[in-house]
């Protein structure tokens, strides 16, 4: 169980939660502007709240009262952002050994067979395509051993055939990995297909 209770404010905009969230994959759906790429910031401690508890399972990320705030490279969160943000100067291999952390159960090989990535590993990041980045900075984020996973619009920036390519790529870390995914988008068919529970958040509110 994840424990989102938390509120933050930026300027005029507030964003207050109060959302249990259990496994698979959790779509936040809405406008621009409505707090959905600031709630996956929160979780991952990039922007800290001005109050509340953030949890996973047993585990407390961040709680106002009791003055806990885990910096992100403790959260063991992992963060897959619009722009991918890949090491341009790595190539694929090393992109996606750059996050593994220590106690990781999971394989390289084993990731990057899932993702169907073996072809890409010895490409520079400048001579992949859209969806060949996602790919490989989803196993990136794969590789941190995370107890949660964070997906900003990850589909944004391919086209509808290579969108389509994809999609089951992110339905086999749900079912074959178990790890609970927060995933943000304004896709309403791409939410339909991927989601098991959709919060649709409106200026700062779940709706």
């Amino acid at each position: 169980m994840i424990t989102l209770a938390f509120r933050l404010r930026q300027g005029n905009f507030e964003l207050r939660l109060d959302e249990q969230l259990a496994s698979g994959i959790t779509a936040l759906f809405g406008p621009s502007g409505s707090g959905k790429t600031t709630t996956l910031d929160a979780i991952a401690g990039l922007r800290n709240p001005s109050g509340g508890v953030i949890s996973i399972h047993d585990r407390v990320l961040f709680d106002a009262q009791r003055r806990i705030n885990l910096a992100p490279h403790e959260r063991h969160v992992g963060y897959v952002p619009q722009d991918v943000a890949l090491f341009p100067h790595m190539n694929a291999r090393r992109n996606v050994l750059y996050g593994r952390r220590a106690g990781q159960k999971l394989s390289v090989d084993a990731v990057v067979k899932m993702l169907e990535v073996e072809g890409l590993l010895d490409r520079r990041v400048a001579d992949l395509s859209g969806g060949e980045r996602q790919r490989v900075a989803l196993a990136r984020a794969l590789m941190s051993a995370p107890e949660l996973l964070l997906l900003d619009e990850p589909l944004a920036a391919v086209d509808v055939e290579r969108r389509r390519r994809i999609l089951p790529y992110l339905l086999r870390v749900r079912d074959e990995l178990k790890i609970p995914v927060v995933y943000v988008s304004h896709d309403r068919a791409e939410v339909d297909q991927l989601a098991d529970r959709v919060i649709v958040l409106q200026d700062g509110r779940a709706r």
